[in-house]
């Protein structure tokens, strides 16, 4: 089975997706990825549905990727005698360390890392900023504030703090214990909510021992400012714009997932576009008109992947959710404006061997027009350095390593297969011909680009590129002639 797009779709599993059958369905509807939320999620249901995943990848025979989504740190108020209160536009209320329940003067505040770090001046957003507070004062013990805007609170609601820099890791306990469980159930990819800083990455990094790959949620001011930094020790990103329209100005938003798209495709990162996608196709059987423009605009700009999140999870609709995903980018990718608005984003690739043979390739491929780069990559990076250059021929990974594949089947372009490692190069000449004929990407006659690193089976050293035909099977084992070897 092979995509007819290169922007790839994770979807989000949940109560209206769990079940094998349903997932099975989801992926013949496109999906390429399957996302665990560990907010909603315990260890047996997660174990339970990382087995029902992989029995669902031994049956379509295609590697599938697997992220686990980590809650990261949640900050909430307090509860009020009265379960709720409504405020004042103006009125002075407190949020304190005090435990005794709250009124529509204070409330307590579990956290005393909010405490001691908001200062005057600062925001604090409650209920996905339904309420907007901003402090007077704070002693570590209290915070006074005055309401800016809004009028309802209620126990438990979520506080935001887009002006404060908190003095806190983006693991928690629950996470720690949660990422342990699922590096031992060998899943693809994790994901950190809530980072502020490049540090927040290492410990992460530290547990996973690169058993699974670290992928950045960018859903806070500080995380923007600091993003260049934040990308260099991340293996992804992911533009997660419900906090993030929270935290900043909604008019901000779509600037920043710009640059964020842009500048993750510079370093050669994949990138992830999320929240409320299709948002309406939770109960709706069809999106809005601005629902398809906003998908349409992330494949415009080179996403990797763009996400359903509940659309997916606890919709009414799953599998539509994701068909109409599919048929959405399938369309943008047919646009006779997206090769150029792709081709304009693209960035001057860095002065390193494996940089050059990948825009090498792209350039080869469309000038001979061939029908596939043909890339062998045993750690995924040989992959990942075609992909950035976004080019429009197919890439075909072919990799030993089974972790690999399910990895790269994330990455913009990327068809993913595992194959025994080539014996040498003939054999590697015969069997990317070989495969590029068998997964339907060409026929006899065609030609293909081959991509690896010399002397084979040595990570990241993509050095060689090697232009073959494809030959009918009336030539035995030899599926391919090389035109040319350059170096």
């Amino acid at each position: 089975m092979r995509r007819s797009r290169k922007v790839k779709i994770l979807a989000t599993i949940g109560p209206a997706s769990s079940s094998e059958e349903m997932l099975q369905k989801l992926f013949e509807a496109g999906a390429d990825v399957f996302r665990i939320n560990m907010s909603h999620t315990d260890h047996d249901l997660m174990r339970t549905l990382v087995a029902r995943i992989r029995a669902v990848e031994q049956i379509v025979k295609r590697p599938i990727g697997i992220l686990a989504d980590l809650q990261g740190p949640k900050l909430r108020v307090g509860k009020f005698a009265n379960g709720k209160e409504e405020l004042t536009v103006g009125q002075t209320f407190t949020l304190d360390d005090d435990p005794t329940p709250g009124d529509n003067t204070r409330v307590h505040l579990p956290h005393k890392e909010i405490l001691t770090s908001v200062e005057a001046g600062h925001r604090l957003l409650i209920d996905d900023g339904k309420l907007e507070l901003r402090a007077v004062s704070s002693d570590g013990k209290k915070i006074v504030t005055t309401v800016i805007a809004g009028t309802n609170i209620s126990n438990k609601k979520g506080v935001s703090l887009p002006d404060t820099d908190l003095p806190v890791g983006a693991l928690t306990e629950k996470d720690r214990k949660d990422l342990d469980a699922v590096l031992d159930t060998g899943v693809d990819w994790v994901a950190l909510s809530f980072i502020q800083r490049p540090e927040d990455l290492a410990e992460a990094r530290k547990i996973a021992r690169g058993q699974a790959l670290i992928m950045s949620k960018i859903e806070k001011p500080q995380a923007v400012t600091r993003l260049a930094e934040i990308i260099e020790l991340s293996d992804a990103l992911m533009v997660a714009r419900g906090d993030l329209g929270v935290e900043m100005p909604l008019e901000a938003v779509p600037g920043i997932q710009k640059q964020i798209t842009r500048a993750a495709r510079r370093a050669g990162k994949p990138v992830i576009i999320a929240t409320q996608m299709l948002e309406s196709m939770i109960s709706a059987p069809v999106p809005t008109r601005a629902e398809v423009s906003d998908v349409a605009t992330a494949v415009f700009e080179g996403a990797d992947a763009i996400m359903l999140s509940a659309e997916s999870a606890a919709g009414a609709y799953p599998v539509e959710a994701v068909a109409t995903m599919n048929r959405i980018a399938e369309k943008v990718e047919q646009d006779p404006t997206y090769p150029g608005i792709i081709n304009a984003q693209r960035s001057t690739p860095e002065a390193t061997g494996a940089d050059a043979i990948s825009l090498a390739a792209r350039e080869i491929a469309v000038t001979l027009k061939l029908v596939a780069i043909v890339s062998y990559t045993a750690s995924g990076t040989t992959g990942l350095r075609a992909a950035r250059e976004r080019p429009e021929v197919p890439i075909i990974a072919l990799s030993p390593i089974l972790d690999t594949a399910r990895r790269l089947s994330l990455v913009w372009g990327t068809h993913c297969v595992v194959s025994p490692d080539a014996i040498d190069l003939d054999d590697m000449v015969d069997r990317a011909c070989r495969i590029t004929h068998e997964e339907g990407f060409g026929k006899p006659g065609d030609r293909i680009i081959v991509t690896a690193g010399v002397p084979l089976r040595t990570p990241g050293s993509t050095n060689m590129l090697r232009i073959a035909y494809i030959g009918s099977e009336g030539q035995g084992s030899r599926w391919a002639a090389s035109e040319q070897t350059p170096r």
